[in-house]
């Protein structure tokens, strides 16, 4: 199993080296996703210690952090609506 779980990963990081190398996409992408990445972070610590929402803690995870970053502010509202509705916080 640990096999294929490699195979896979290496298939994958190999794609994606190929698909970089051939749009020629540079070192841009890699600054505006870190900069995404940042800012996805400071948006949910601030959504976790400011007290604006008390009752609901969103942890700060590559799973949290993957759909703030790629989502936006509506990451942000769809992780409070999962946790609310999953486990019945109220807000």
């Amino acid at each position: 199993m640990k096999g294929a779980v490699w195979l896979v990963l290496i298939a994958c990081v190999g794609m994606l080296l190929f698909l970089i190398l051939k749009k020629r996409l540079g070192i841009g992408w890699l600054v505006v996703f870190g900069a995404h990445m940042g800012l996805a972070a400071i948006a949910l610590y601030v959504i976790n210690y400011s007290g604006w929402i008390t009752q609901v803690y969103i942890p700060i995870n590559p799973v949290t952090m993957g759909a703030v970053t790629i989502l936006g502010l509506p990451g942000i509202v769809l992780l409070l609506g999962l946790k609310i509705v999953l486990f019945g916080q109220a807000i």
